[in-house]
């Protein structure tokens, strides 16, 4: 796990679906990115194609790319252990379970798991907060970090909620993943996020979007974000408090976007690349 705050990560959902797993990898390599988030779905493809797991660590280490978050790991709260249909799952990603992760990270690498609230349920935050620990304790035998991303439609819906239940926790790899998003849609707290330690934030996802919200947030997220710059979101405020705290997860890039599903992945990776670096030069 060597990545830092000086380097960039290139989220999965940034690139068009199909896009196989060593295009990815190349992609991020345009885009001078260090590491590659994934999901499972990217490289049960690739196995299915023939690749052995020594054949996705090898095209990872050619390239010079890191293994960053897995995502997304859903079924850790109370009463989602639960089986979800393909029918309900379009983009392929709520099939796999905390085991396969955790085997997954045991086969070809990773830095940590981004644990995230996609069903409710009637449980509280102390259970919550025992429920994330137990994922840290799991994940940490695999030499992983675990971080908490707040969605706004959820029960853990912003960075105060997530935090008391991060802190509750208090696990050494527990931690929060800030997603520019996520934070702007729903309750944009700066003082909240300023109280939070540096250390706390294991992860970070950069994007933007119109000042004014869309009327479908969960459409908007998946499907009309926009790269880092391109909208009107304060990321260079967003960028000076992390900085101020002195967060220490790398910058990722991760933009939902039909537009960009039509173009080259290598070109996304490239753009998105380019975007990033010019938002952070001038926080």
């Amino acid at each position: 796990m060597t990545l830092t705050a000086t380097d960039l990560v290139l989220c999965s959902g940034t690139l068009p679906f199909d896009t196989p797993l060593e295009t990815r990898i190349e992609a991020a390599a345009a885009g001078g990115f260090a590491g590659l988030s994934l999901w499972m779905r990217d490289v049960e493809r690739a196995r299915a194609e023939g690749r052995t797991d020594a054949d996705i660590r090898a095209m990872f280490a050619h390239h010079g790319i890191e293994v960053a978050e897995l995502d997304p790991v859903w079924s850790w709260l109370p009463g989602t252990d639960v089986d979800v249909p393909p029918a309900q799952d379009p983009f392929g990603v709520l099939q796999p379970t905390i085991d396969d992760f955790l085997r997954l990270a045991d086969a070809i690498g990773g830095r940590s798991l981004n644990a995230v609230d996609i069903m409710a349920g009637d449980w509280t935050l102390d259970d919550a907060a025992e429920a994330f620990a137990a994922l840290c304790d799991r994940a940490a035998d695999h030499g992983l970090l675990v971080h908490l991303e707040f969605l706004p439609w959820s029960r853990l819906g912003d960075v105060a909620t997530a935090d008391d239940v991060v802190r509750r926790a208090d696990r050494p790899n527990g931690g929060l993943m800030v997603d520019s998003w996520h934070f702007f849609r729903g309750v944009p707290d700066f003082a909240a996020l300023r109280a939070v330690p540096g250390g706390r934030i294991m992860g970070i996802q950069f994007n933007d979007a119109p000042r004014q919200p869309g009327p479908d947030l969960l459409v908007e997220s998946m499907d009309a974000r926009l790269l880092p710059g391109e909208g009107e979101m304060d990321l260079a405020r967003l960028v000076g408090v992390l900085d101020e705290i002195g967060a220490v997860a790398p910058r990722g890039v991760e933009v939902f976007s039909a537009v960009l599903r039509d173009l080259d992945a290598v070109d996304v990776g490239r753009r998105a690349g380019d975007a990033i670096r010019t938002v952070l030069r001038g926080a």
